[in-house]
């Protein structure tokens, strides 16, 4: 797969939504054919993770719990990528509604037919009538909602009154800057909102945090070591799809993915969400 490097560059300043479906049309396939799997999250790692697929699944699975999936009976994933955590919830509880969210229709065709319903919207309006969703989960996709708040107001109006807003979502401190994120100040393609901001975002659009839990340690510094490690044999996956200096920005990125990580520069929130009756708002 050819890249045009001024493509790559444009797609990373501006990033609308455009940009975004476009960055990931060309770009995540990377993850499919390193890992193998369906996922696009990073995952979470201990010392017992042995492959991406078991940390991305980790990840999915302490999402289901933080949303309590388990007592819901109908909920949006919203930019759900090409499914792989929704199939998981699937099925662990066959009897859940779930509907994937997500703008890169591209992405949606690509997934075979199944009883998860799969929808091509914006996460600024969310296609769901009022007080109609029991969760609204956002697993490492909410970096990329331009404003956020937006998204955080709609997951309010679709919410039933006892719904929860569950995220999981990459962050970076207020001083990150092109001096001190170097190379990931254009390979990672997000907003680099900050957690505060984050958190004013969720305040503002009637919400409470009722659990939240910063799992950085365990996300960015492990998956680099094991690309790292792996090098060689994850160099050859890409390079069957991709050209060499693709690889060569992936491999610098790790580094400094790590080194960032390691001085506090970025991190990594789970955030759990409960609407605030309107009287107390």
């Amino acid at each position: 797969m050819l890249i045009n490097p001024v493509d790559l560059l444009l797609w990373t300043f501006r990033r609308n939504e455009n940009d975004v479906v476009k960055l990931y049309d060309a770009l995540s396939p990377i993850m499919e054919v390193s890992t193998g799997g369906d996922m696009l999250n990073f995952g979470f790692w201990d010392e017992t993770t042995l492959h991406p697929v078991d940390a991305q699944k980790r990840l999915c699975e302490m999402m289901s719990d933080m949303a309590q999936i388990s007592s819901a009976e109908i909920i949006a994933d919203v930019g759900s990528g090409i499914l792989g955590p929704a199939k998981i919830w699937n099925s662990q509880y066959p009897s859940l509604q779930i509907s994937s969210v997500n703008v890169n229709f591209s992405q949606l065709a690509s997934v075979e037919p199944s009883n998860i319903s799969k929808l091509n919207s914006t996460a600024r309006m969310l296609p769901f009538s009022n007080s109609s969703l029991d969760r609204v989960i956002a697993l490492e996709s909410a970096q990329h909602f331009k404003p956020i708040g937006d998204f955080f107001s709609e997951s309010n109006r679709v919410l039933k009154d006892d719904g929860i807003l569950a995220i999981a979502i990459p962050t970076a401190t207020e001083n990150s800057n092109l001096s001190n994120l170097g190379i990931l100040k254009f390979t990672w393609s997000s907003e680099h909102y900050s957690q505060k901001n984050i958190v004013n975002e969720i305040s503002k659009n009637g919400f409470e945090i009722i659990e939240s839990n910063e799992i950085g340690k365990n996300i960015y510094s492990p998956l680099a070591e094991y690309y790292l490690n792996n090098r060689d044999e994850l160099q050859k996956k890409i390079l069957s799809r991709y050209s060499k200096y693709v690889e060569k920005i992936l491999f610098e990125s790790m580094k400094k993915m790590q080194s960032a990580s390691e001085k506090g520069l970025i991190g990594y929130s789970m955030l759990k969400c409960k609407k605030l009756a309107l009287d107390s708002r």
